[in-house]
C-alpha cells in the first residue's frame, strides 16, 4: 500500500487534485466501513499527498452521511500526518467577504446526530481540544494564502451546523450574536477524530456567500454558491501546492501526542477486538 505524508480532504467542487504524478487509486476497507471514495496517492513537488473527496466523485453524500471515522481511519492507515481540510463556508462577518479563504482557530459544534469519537466500544479516552486546529499547520496554511495573493483572514471561529439545510433567517442572525465568523456542515466530527488520530489538521475555509443574514446582499442560492466554488477551488488548488513544499520533516506539536495521557479506561478491560481495530490508532500506548 502507498504510503502519504499529507491528506487534503476536499469538500464541495473540489473532487480531484491536478498536479498529482505517479498517481495510484487506493481503496482501503476500515473497522468504520469503507471511506467516501477511493483515495488517490500521488506526489506534489516531492510530497507524497493522498486525496479524498469527502462527499464523493459526484458529491453523492450528505453531510451527516459521511463516512468519516473511516475517513480519518483510512488516511491514517496511509501514515497521513498533516490534513488540510477544504471547507466551503458561508460568512457570518461584514468584513469577511464571498472569496475570502479563513484559517479559523476555533469551533462550536451545533451539529445533532454524528459520531464524533473513535472511543466508543469499550473503551474510552478523553482528549483535550481547547484548540481544535493545529497551530502550525494554520500558519502554514495563512502563509501560503497570502503568498497566491487571495484575501485571507487569520484565526476565526466555525459553527458547525447539522445541514442539509442552510439556516433560516432567524438562525442566521442568532448565530452572528454568538460572534462566529463563518457557518459550515463539514469541519466536525473530522476535527475531534484527526485529533483523536494524532493528525495535525486545518481547515482551509473557502466562503462563497453570506448566508442569509445580509440584508443588502441577496439571499444565498446554490447557484451562487456553485459559481463561488469554481473560485474557490482552484485558488485552495494552489494554496496546498505552496503548503506541500513547506510541510516539517518532524511535528513539535502536541497533536502528534494526543491519546498519550488521554485513554483512560485500564487496559485489562478493554474488549480484545476494539483493541484490534484500534491498534493503529492506540498500539503505541496499549499493547
Amino acid at each position: 500500500m502507498p504510503k502519504a505524508k499529507i491528506g487534503v480532504i476536499g469538500g464541495s467542487g473540489l473532487y480531484e487534485m491536478e498536479g498529482l504524478t505517479n498517481v495510484s487509486e487506493v481503496k482501503i476497507k476500515t473497522p468504520f466501513g469503507e471511506p467516501s471514495d477511493t483515495i488517490m496517492v500521488g506526489n506534489l513537488h516531492g510530497v507524497k499527498i493522498a486525496f479524498l473527496p469527502r462527499h464523493g466523485r459526484g458529491h453523492f453524500i450528505n453531510p451527516t452521511d459521511i463516512p468519516v471515522r473511516a475517513n480519518i481511519y483510512a488516511l491514517k492507515s496511509l501514515g497521513v500526518e498533516w490534513i488540510i481540510s477544504v471547507n466551503a463556508v458561508g460568512s457570518m462577518k461584514e468584513n469577511i467577504h464571498p472569496l475570502d479563504i479563513v484559517i479559523p482557530d476555533q469551533i462550536i459544534d451545533h451539529t445533532k446526530s454524528r459520531v464524533n469519537t473513535f472511543f466508543d466500544r469499550g473503551i474510552v479516552a478523553h482528549p483535550l481540544f481547547a484548540d481544535p486546529f493545529c497551530s502550525t499547520l494554520n500558519e502554514l496554511l495563512y502563509k501560503a494564502t497570502k503568498e497566491v495573493g487571495a484575501k485571507v483572514h487569520r484565526g476565526g471561529t466555525y459553527l458547525v451546523i447539522e445541514g442539509p439545510f442552510f439556516s433560516t433567517r432567524a438562525e442566521s442572525n442568532l448565530y452572528r450574536s454568538w460572534g462566529v465568523d463563518v457557518i459550515g456542515m463539514t469541519v466536525l466530527p473530522e476535527a475531534k477524530l484527526a485529533r483523536e488520530a494524532e493528525i495535525c489538521y486545518a481547515s482551509l475555509s473557502c466562503a462563497t456567500d453570506y448566508d442569509c443574514w445580509h440584508e443588502t446582499e441577496e439571499s444565498v442560492t446554490i447557484e451562487m454558491v456553485l459559481n463561488n466554488l469554481k473560485h474557490n477551488v482552484e485558488t485552495a488548488k494552489r494554496i496546498i501546492g505552496f503548503v506541500a513544499k513547506r510541510i516539517p520533516n518532524n511535528r513539535n506539536c502536541p497533536c502528534a501526542e494526543t491519546l498519550k495521557n488521554a485513554i483512560i479506561t485500564d487496559p485489562s478491560q478493554i474488549p480484545a477486538k476494539t483493541k484490534r481495530d484500534l491498534a493503529l490508532l492506540i498500539g503505541k500506548y496499549i499493547q
